[in-house]
């Protein structure tokens, strides 16, 4: 990434309202005219990671829907790939039959038509419990349970066999992206997944039994990872991810290490609402904690700002501008590309040099 003129900026932007984050960021871009201005598209697992990440490479991204309702979005190439699998919601606390083999099956063909040097995994799209038992299984694993049942079918597992799974990626590495609430995450006992789920209507034997399910295949399959933080991430697919060799990360993370944030002067980032609840979600709060190390001041530009100043300053952001005054209890931040656009150039202006 290279810098000509004397102010640097880097823009990394969630999407806004309908802009996705490489529209968005080309938009704000537009907005600072006398300074060397760079766009990295970003997004968080589950909402816009794939889009960016694609965007940011340079693929296309192809999505469609399975005879079963399934939803794969992928890119790929020789150099990365990305993919997602986005299956239907459930209200259970536990998805007991729920299984990650589509995520698997999705991942399988990636590496048979591409064999990309370096794949990402979005694991927030299936409301799978089953430790990535099911994703095992697409890839080529073996054993003497059903692995793609869900959790409901590792009770009784003793014997799982790895060694096709390991020959199928060869030396692809294998990313799994979570949400920066996932990333410390523990898969069993009190603090696990498991646990965690627990309502006045769980069954405590079924609960036992679950968790005891999950720690016999992390025994069998990775059991130095069993305990690893991460590893409960998404129903247990970040510990898949870890027994695999692979490792796991944020979607604004990846982006963020792909660039020297060396010389930086303003770091530029945005989402469609910028509340307390969500402080701007993982992309502002990524850019927040990139802006902090580098030493640059981090400005957001939100479709509404509805958090004081006191909370944002907690966060390392210096400003944060709205395209639209808040006049409802349900903000959504839908602004059009040409409102984005004037409140960047007002903004660019104010940080001119």
């Amino acid at each position: 990434m290279g810098w000509v003129d004397d102010l640097k900026v880097l823009v990394v932007t969630d999407e806004i309202g309908d802009l996705s984050s490489l529209e968005a960021g080309r938009v704000i871009a537009a907005g600072w005219p006398r300074a060397s201005v760079a766009v990295l598209p970003a997004g968080d697992a589950g909402a816009g990671f794939v889009r960016a990440t694609a965007d940011r490479l340079g693929l296309e991204l192809i999505s469609a829907a399975t005879a079963d309702g399934v939803v794969v979005s992928a890119a790929g190439g020789a150099g990365s790939a990305v993919v997602r699998v986005e299956g239907a919601t459930t209200t259970a606390a536990i998805a007991y039959r729920a299984s990650s083999y589509p995520l698997g099956e999705a991942m399988a063909q990636l590496l048979a038509e591409v064999r990309p040097r370096r794949l990402y995994v979005d694991l927030a799209g299936l409301s799978a419990h089953d430790g990535g038992a099911g994703l095992l299984a697409a890839l080529g694993a073996r054993a003497d349970a059903p692995l793609d049942s869900g959790v409901a079918g590792l009770g009784d597992l003793t014997h799982l066999d790895l060694t096709r799974v390991h020959d199928r990626l060869g030396s692809t590495e294998l990313i799994g992206v979570v949400t920066a609430a996932q990333v410390k995450q523990q898969l069993l006992g009190l603090r696990g997944i498991t646990s965690l789920a627990r309502t006045e209507e769980s069954d405590p034997a079924q609960m036992l039994a679950t968790d005891a399910a999950l720690a016999g295949l992390a025994a069998l399959a990775a059991p130095h990872h069993a305990s690893t933080p991460g590893a409960g991430a998404c129903g247990g697919l970040g510990f898949a991810v870890l027994a695999l060799g692979g490792r796991l990360t944020t979607g604004p993370r990846s982006a963020l290490a792909a660039v020297d944030l060396h010389g930086v002067d303003v770091m530029v980032t945005g989402c469609s609402v910028f509340d307390f609840h969500r402080r701007g979600g993982g992309v502002v709060s990524a850019v927040a904690e990139a802006a902090e190390v580098a030493l640059s001041p981090c400005v957001v530009i939100a479709g509404e700002v509805v958090i004081g100043a006191r909370e944002m300053r907690t966060m390392g952001i210096e400003a944060a501008y709205a395209v639209r005054e808040s006049a409802s209890d349900m903000p959504t931040g839908g602004v059009s590309a040409a409102e984005l656009a004037e409140t960047a150039l007002r903004v660019g202006r104010s940080w001119s040099w």
